[in-house]
């Protein structure tokens, strides 16, 4: 394929972090470009116009191959732009392969990103957070619709000329876990990531952990007969006890998940590229999947009916990107981003950081994570140097320096961030900062340290009502809870994702012991996913006449979904044994809090458990309460959690 016949855009723009001083965007590109970003604002006559190129403060270049730039732009303003009003915005730029070519505009370069009734695309400064949009676990071959879709239907509903569509647009994007499935990949798009690398000219990674199977580079591996569902056969088994026990424990998980790691990522570019083709149209249109040679019968089934969703995951990913253009995006990690119940306990970490090939893998994840997802949520923690380190190691995967980066991002303590807004968002990383069990390496690690707790307790220090971002729910099913517990205390808690605030004895108190404390926020609204199904609980603590008031919001997933039959079972047996005047409620560690499911209307009457994919809308009054909380689904109507007073409890 020629140059010409690769688009100078292949993602992007995503809108990051976004005040009315700075503007952070993501791009992927052909190659280095100038870039023009072009501001619109009602007060101007003329736009803000600002330029970056390569080389210059805040143009940040990360060459991932001959035809593969991933560009972080980071603008400074020389004008505050005005809150609450739409400001449209061009991005034009100018390729430095190709020197015939002049500035394209974005309308040029990525027509789908605008919307029908308008030029531009555009966004809002909006510190007071009226409304935003939050999901979680978008699997692209999962059969359903895909939730940055609802969330661009509704962007589009909003761009009229009524008077309240400027104070209804959202003030963000909160994505809180699994963008990707890095563990769990479909066949078709394992193979769309292959055809990409090819087009993209992707540096090749050296691997000699696969030297014994024929594989010395990234390359090779992409060739291998046992490349397509029988990727499991080629990764270690035996140097280190519980390797590959660990790391693709998923496939051993028939109740809770139907994670398959017979596919799983390996590669750095693989990583990247599988960002482009989760986050934009235009890396497809340069793919063209046939079906592989040497697969078996069952699998070529499998392949078959994986490919149906994935085409149409593809027709929906003009309205992601439009979302991601449209509204600034923040994210953080949960386990699929980088692998299945990753660092879930220190037996897991000790088997999988200790081999070189795992933890390779893990640190691929994490390089390609702080590309496309961490740089934007606060890119002042993201040092040149790191910077550097990551770009040196993306222009020679596998070499010294590339292990070297590694080292530095499985240490690194600064993937949790704060945005200013009102309510304040502050977002956890319940991830990498564990509190590890040191007398039962089996036993699940509690999801933050107590030093981690001891700095939360201080970023909520003088904010009135915060929005507390958590992978998992703080507050989950105590049904779901207790069936982990009794796994893990039989040695299992790989088997059932034993992975929950209340889990680990230490992380139970000190998280709870936060909103007991005295100088806590008056209102928490806590966003959460991971489970694949919503919910909402109304919290609030024996004893507290005055507050604080709590709020479990939890949307999940953008296109994942619990089994149905076994949802309405859990949900059933929930509110049998767990009812208002259950004995069962003293046993739990949150007995001295009330807690209050809310129904989601157009379901049946004691349902409290919603199983239908989307994104959840949360509006907030202006003491930063939340007045109403929605889950977009495909159906012609929104979902509504209502609160039912009668099915409060106190546990």
């Amino acid at each position: 394929m020629t140059t010409d016949a690769i688009p100078s855009l292949l993602a992007g723009p995503i809108l990051r972090k976004t005040t009315r001083q700075e503007i952070n965007i993501w791009l992927a590109t052909r190659s280095p470009c100038s870039v023009q970003l072009q501001l619109h604002t009602p007060a101007d006559q003329a736009p803000q116009s600002y330029q970056l190129s390569p080389g210059q403060d805040g143009y940040t270049d990360l060459r991932v191959g001959q035809h593969l730039h991933i560009v972080l732009l980071h603008f400074e303003l020389s004008t505050e732009l005005p809150v609450n009003q739409f400001i449209d915005y061009n991005l034009l730029l100018l390729p430095h392969d190709q020197h015939h070519l002049s500035w394209q505009a974005l309308k040029q370069l990525a027509p789908l990103l605008v919307h029908a009734q308008q030029s531009l695309p555009r966004f809002q400064v909006k510190p007071q957070v009226a409304s935003i949009l939050h999901g979680s676990c978008r699997k692209p071959h999962h059969a359903g619709t895909d939730g940055l879709a609802q969330a661009d239907q509704l962007l589009a509903d909003l761009q009229s000329n009524s008077p309240t569509s400027k104070t209804q647009w959202p003030s963000l994007l909160l994505m809180s876990g699994d963008q990707i499935y890095a563990d769990d990949v479909a066949a078709p798009l394992l193979q769309a990531i292959h055809q990409l690398s090819d087009i993209l000219g992707v540096y090749q990674e050296p691997l000699p952990c696969l030297a014994k199977h024929g594989v010395g580079t990234s390359n090779d591996l992409y060739q291998h007969p046992k490349n397509f569902y029988q990727r499991h056969t080629l990764l270690p088994k035996n140097t280190h006890k519980g390797v590959i026990e660990a790391l693709f424990s998923g496939a051993e998980k028939p109740v809770f998940t139907s994670v398959n790691a017979h596919n799983h990522l390996i590669s750095l570019g693989e990583y990247i590229l599988m960002y482009l083709l989760v986050w934009s149209p235009t890396p497809w249109q340069l793919i063209h999947l046939t079906t592989p040679d040497g697969i078996n019968p069952e699998d070529l089934k499998r392949y078959h009916k994986e490919k149906l969703a994935i085409d149409e995951f593809v027709t929906l990913l003009p309205a992601a990107a439009r979302t991601m253009a449209h509204l600034p995006c923040a994210m953080i990690f949960d386990d699929h981003d980088i692998s299945d119940d990753w660092n879930l306990n220190l037996a897991w970490e000790q088997a999988v950081y200790n081999n070189n090939l795992s933890r390779r893998m893990i640190g691929n994840g994490l390089m390609a994570y702080c590309i496309a997802q961490g740089w934007g949520n606060a890119p002042d923690k993201f040092s040149p140097t790191m910077l550097n380190s990551i770009s040196q190691s993306l222009l020679q995967p596998g070499s010294e320096q590339h292990d070297h980066c590694i080292d530095e991002l499985i240490r690194f303590q600064g993937w949790d961030y704060d945005w200013d807004y009102q309510p304040a968002l502050v977002v956890l990383d319940t991830r990498t900062r564990r509190w590890r069990s040191e007398a039962d390496a089996n036993q699940p690690s509690g999801l933050l340290d107590w030093e981690a707790l001891v700095e939360l307790q201080e970023r909520l220090q003088g904010k009135d009502s915060v929005i507390l971002a958590s992978a998992a729910p703080i507050f989950g099913v105590k049904l779901i809870e207790v069936i982990q517990r009794i796994f893990t205390f039989f040695g299992k808690p790989l088997t059932v994702d034993a992975e929950n605030w209340m889990s680990h004895p230490g992380t139970a108190k000190g998280i709870l012991d936060i909103f007991r404390h005295t100088d806590t926020p008056q209102n928490f609204t806590v966003l959460s996913g991971d489970v694949h199904y919503s919910f909402v609980y109304d919290v609030a603590l024996r004893g507290h006449t005055e507050g604080p008031h709590v709020w479990q919001v939890c949307s999940s997933g953008m296109r994942n979904s619990f089994p149905d039959k076994l949802l309405s079972t859990f949900d059933l047996l929930n509110r049998w044994l767990f009812s208002p005047r259950s004995p069962l409620n003293g046993f739990t560690r949150r007995r001295n809090m009330r807690i209050t499911p809310r129904k989601p209307d157009h379901r049946r009457s004691g349902q409290r458990l919603l199983n239908a994919e989307g994104i959840g809308l949360i509006e907030f009054d202006e003491q930063g309460r939340p007045k109403s909380i929605q889950q977009l689904t495909s159906a012609p109507y929104s979902i509504a959690f209502d609160r039912v007073e009668a099915a409060s409890s106190w546990e």
